[in-house]
């Protein structure tokens, strides 16, 4: 089973949706217990980052997702659920996230339109258990402000809005993805597919 963390913020049930038509068995949930029982966890998101952050450390759903790491269960964040997982954030001021993996959340360059919104291609760095199958170009649908910068050697994928910019990551079991996998078509259902496998 997959939990799908509802925090009060994201379209939680298009991604539900997308899980159901792959056949997986996919829980939206703010209840700890039933996330505890889950063999893989969803942290999905829209909207702002300290509003999210302060939310999910208010419900101690901070506390489960380090629990879950340290499970070594797969867990796959998802746009400002990616973002969350990483040591702040630059929005609206500076904000600490979960920490989970290493690096910072940044405003979009100067000179682009943002919101960053509508498909465009990944350049994919490293062939992580999610990108199994995809073609090299594999297009992908994005809506954000903010974007991963890190030092780590976590980054998974890039694509280039006005340079080029990080748009995924992973370290061990801990997947991050700032695009949306549930609105990028069949490359996006076959990434939750390939989630959804996981040991």
């Amino acid at each position: 089973m997959i939990a799908i963390i509802d925090y009060g913020m994201g379209n939680l049930r298009s991604v539900q949706k997308a899980f159901e038509y792959l056949g997986m068995e996919a829980v939206i949930t703010e209840e700890i217990e039933v996330m505890q029982k889950a063999d893989k966890v969803v942290l999905p998101g829209v909207g702002a980052f300290k509003d999210a952050m302060e939310t999910i450390r208010k419900k101690g759903i901070d506390s489960f997702l380090w629990e879950t790491v340290k499970q070594q269960k797969p867990l796959l964040g998802i746009c400002l659920g990616m973002q969350m997982f990483f040591e702040k954030s630059y929005e609206y001021g500076e904000h600490k996230g979960l920490g989970i993996l290493q690096g910072e959340i940044k405003r979009l360059p100067d000179g682009v339109k943002v919101p960053h919104m509508g498909w465009n291609s990944l350049d994919i760095k490293k062939k992580m258990p999610l990108f199994e199958g995809l073609s090299q170009e594999s297009y992908v649908y994005f809506v954000h402000s903010y974007y991963l910068q890190t030092e780590a050697d976590i980054v998974s994928a890039t694509t280039y809005y006005g340079k080029e910019i990080q748009v995924a990551a992973q370290k061990d079991k801990v997947f991050a993805l700032q695009f949306h996998p549930e609105k990028s078509g069949e490359v996006g259902l076959k990434i939750l597919k390939n989630f959804g496998r996981m040991q």
